[in-house]
């Protein structure tokens, strides 16, 4: 059953939190972290780490207010997946975004699978109601063991089972933006929207949206039980949803949540013509960074560090800040695993652009051709997927 908090919670969108202070230890680690690098643009990653600006403001994925960054928390239990990152500082790294401003956290079952949820609950338990858990269902995970099977399931009772594990591992008696994290061939999506239609009359789940799906099948959704926002990949290094989906979720008043919007860091700068990418790396498996394509598209980063100069910011909150300049309901959702990265982003909150300069900055984008596939040709099978008519 809905509580008086959860009413409360969909009618304004979120509850704020009443204050926040700058966790010193937080601040001291981001500052310790950039130490390590070159040059004039660590030196200035290294001054925007220290003093991070709260982030105040606040944007609305239909009637969903969030912070106008999220956090991703994807690589929270292994990073790409090579490495396991200190639990700890995972969960001092999510406090401390709450703490300066961060309102938004999105996870899925898939991502561990079932760990990153566990780890996003614990650090977020102390101030639960005071935020929005984004969290994902959709692909053939064992609810139990978390096992990865081969293909999709979004069945109904799969759903609202799926949904039950998820509020045990979140700590939570609601998820408040569920997604489809990709559309199952077999089901029909009126089919989907009824499960979730379910859990939203037990108070479980209170906004629901869908990620990479199909255009008739988002409307045929959203027909259904609007939707309140699409994840979808979205960057400067990945701009295929400006085509046909954005302008969708304009027509229908969808948000849009930007997944990997620093482009798997090569944004950032952190990836340049001598990386190397560890077996386990998705990116050695995905064409854009091949040597050759890697060497041409490095060129857009040229562009970027010109911007940062010019902005007296890092690329990534170049990155970020030009994504949220595009409509005022994106809502990027950078994944970190360390302080720093991620007192950053919140950064690129307050860089902005008039008019001329984004023409400007978005003309020289227009002008330049990544070279490369975003996703290898069997993930890439998953996305622009519809559903089966309804018989």
């Amino acid at each position: 059953m809905k509580t008086a908090r959860t009413d409360k919670m969909e009618s304004n969108g979120l509850m704020l939190p009443s204050r926040r202070k700058l966790l010193g230890s937080g601040v001291a680690l981001a500052a310790a972290s950039l130490l390590s690098g070159n040059g004039e643009a660590q030196a200035s990653q290294q001054q925007l780490a220290a003093k991070p600006a709260p982030l105040n403001s606040r944007r609305k994925l239909g009637s969903l207010e969030v912070s106008s960054v999220g956090l991703g928390v994807q690589n929270m239990s292994r990073t790409y997946p090579t490495t396991v990152p200190y639990r700890p500082e995972m969960h001092n790294i999510i406090r401390t975004a709450y703490e300066h401003g961060i309102t938004f956290f999105d996870a899925a079952e898939a991502y561990g699978p079932h760990e990153v949820e566990r780890i996003l609950g614990e650090g977020v338990e102390p101030f639960r109601d005071e935020i929005v858990i984004a969290s994902k269902f959709g692909w053939n995970i064992d609810l139990q063991t978390g096992e990865r099977r081969p293909g999709l399931n979004s069945q109904p009772g799969h759903i609202k089972l799926a949904v039950e594990g998820m509020l045990k591992r979140l700590r939570t008696d609601r998820i408040d933006l569920l997604y489809q994290h990709r559309v199952d061939p077999t089901v029909p999506i009126e089919d989907v929207a009824g499960a979730v239609k379910g859990l939203m009359d037990e108070g479980k789940v209170l906004h629901w949206g869908l990620s990479e799906m199909g255009l008739n099948t988002l409307r045929r959704a959203h027909a259904e039980l609007p939707v309140t926002a699409v994840q979808n990949e979205y960057s400067m290094l990945w701009r295929g949803p400006e085509n046909e989906v954005i302008p969708v979720c304009e027509e229908l008043g969808i948000g849009f949540v930007p997944w990997s919007p620093l482009g798997v860091g090569f944004l950032t700068g952190s990836i340049d013509a001598r990386t190397s990418f560890a077996d386990g790396d998705f990116r050695k498996r995905e064409t854009r960074f091949d040597p050759e394509n890697r060497h041409h598209n490095l060129n857009m980063l040229e562009l970027l560090k010109k911007w940062a100069a010019k902005k007296q910011a890092a690329p990534g909150q170049i990155a970020l800040a030009w994504l949220m300049a595009r409509k005022p309901w994106i809502v990027p959702i950078p994944g970190t695993t360390q302080m720093a990265h991620m007192l950053q982003n919140i950064g690129a909150d307050a860089v902005h652009f008039t008019g001329d300069e984004l023409n400007e900055l978005t003309s020289a984008l227009n002008a330049f051709r990544v070279r490369g596939a975003r996703l290898p040709d069997v993930v890439q099978a998953y996305s622009g997927v519809e559903a089966p008519l309804k018989q």
